[in-house]
């Protein structure tokens, strides 16, 4: 017993080192190769969310969370494959990855000495340091790794949905709707949208400087906040959602960090099923407009133009989603200006759709899952849609999940391709074939 005790102490110390599992395969229907930087089977591998930075300042390093230590996260080399704890204490919510420097930064619930819920604690983690006593066999307490850049008081803040600022000095966070409700709200407070009856306001945005620790809202809204995201390079800048479990009334807004400018990203029509923003250069917001539903309105006849212009009647009154989601209208992946507001649609794939996106910030290619899980990237000056690889299959409930490395030469997915099970997620990186690359940085 006190041997396994033991085990258990050593592995849930940040630092731990865990052996390399990296596999390099090539696709069987692409044959683009695809490097699986973990590979076993019930380890609880996935990664960040699309919408936030995934590698480490330096390249180097991948971050994600997984179940080898119960509630931490992990990071792993990409050339050797080692992976290494980088939480003790567990976390909540979003991992945040920092651009500027060799810091992870994330949430975890404080407490009182009586044990009483107090806030959310904002944590820094060195990992520069962490990574080279860890290689040196040298590890000290968290300490060490860890700074406590403040609490966020519990009346504000009860989950860890996190986004840092393009500064890199202060990080967003949602607020709690009640703390929300005592603000200044333009919009009467809307209701649940949609038959998963969710949406419901009030929401808001707060910020913590992760310097002095002062927490402060930013602005309240008439609705339910989604994913948070800072622009990387636009600091005082924050992209967020209405949260309604699908189909939104105006899915895509975005303020200032004094709270001034609160508006709408792409104004959708009721039409649209926009899902799956992801800020991806400093003027330009990729999202997916999905088609994924059977067309049921009236027929093209004078009769039906009449019932399209009333509401779409026949549609809206059996099904609580409204007339959106159909490829009656433009669907696929779409680039939004934010400066402009002018919408590119960058291409659909065919015979499905596209459902989670992201895009290179060189401004030459976007990408996405579909259905299928298969991942495809479109060459955004010629059109050309170019099938990455195929058979990724993941949870009912989690996906592909693309992202694109700063440099814009790999895309980190997850994957279940290489599992026992066929359901236990992977870390897998899908490097672009060399000829691609060279297309636009000879």
């Amino acid at each position: 017993m006190l041997a396994s005790a033991c085990t258990l102490a050593l592995h849930a110390q940040m630092g731990t080192r865990f052996p390399s599992e990296r596999k390099v395969i090539n696709d069987p229907k692409t044959g683009v190769e695809l490097v699986f930087l973990t590979s076993k089977s019930g380890t609880g591998d996935s990664k960040i969310y699309q919408t936030h930075n995934q590698w480490t300042a330096d390249g180097k390093w991948v971050i994600f969370r997984s179940d080898r230590v119960q509630g931490e996260a992990m990071a792993v080399n990409e050339e050797t494959g080692d992976i290494v704890q980088v939480t003790e204490g567990g976390f909540t919510g979003m991992l945040c990855v920092a651009r500027k420097s060799m810091n992870l930064y994330h949430m975890r619930v404080a407490e009182d000495k009586k044990g009483k819920r107090i806030g959310m604690e904002v944590v820094e983690v060195n990992l520069e340091r962490l990574f080279a006593d860890s290689e040196s066999g040298k590890l000290k307490g968290k300490k060490a790794y860890e700074r406590i850049c403040g609490i966020i008081p519990a009346e504000m803040c009860s989950e860890g949905d996190m986004a840092l600022d393009g500064s890199e000095t202060f990080a967003y966070f949602r607020l709690d709707k009640e703390y929300a409700r005592g603000m200044s709200i333009a919009e009467p407070i809307s209701p649940n949208f949609g038959p998963r009856n969710m949406g419901a306001g009030p929401g808001g945005i707060g910020k913590i400087d992760l310097t002095t620790g002062k927490s402060e809202p930013v602005a309240a809204v008439h609705f339910k906040v989604g994913h948070i995201q800072g622009n990387p390079w636009h600091p005082g800048e924050v992209i967020f959602c209405w949260e309604t479990g699908g189909k939104a009334p105006q899915r895509t807004w975005m303020v200032n960090a004094d709270g001034t400018n609160l508006r709408p990203i792409y104004r959708e029509t009721e039409h649209d099923w926009v899902t799956h923003e992801a800020v991806i250069s400093e003027d330009e917001l990729v999202i997916a407009i999905i088609g994924h539903r059977p067309i049921k309105n009236s027929p093209n006849t004078s009769e039906g133009a009449e019932a399209r212009i009333a509401g779409l009647e026949s549609f809206a009154m059996s099904d609580s989603w409204g007339p959106s989601g159909t490829k009656e209208y433009p669907t696929g992946i779409a680039v939004v200006n934010i400066r402009t507001r002018e919408l590119t649609m960058e291409g659909q794939v065919p015979g499905d759709n596209f459902w989670h996106v992201a895009g290179s910030q060189d401004g030459h290619w976007v990408a996405g899952d579909d259905f299928a899980r298969e991942l495809w990237l479109i060459d955004r000056h010629t059109g050309e849609r170019i099938l990455l690889t195929a058979g990724h299959k993941t949870t009912a409930r989690d996906h592909v999940h693309p992202t694109f490395k700063p440099d814009g030469t790999e895309i980190e997915i997850q994957s279940a391709m290489l599992s026992d099970d066929g359901r236990s997620m992977n870390i897998c990186i899908v490097r672009l074939p060399q000829h691609l690359i060279d297309r636009y940085q000879k």
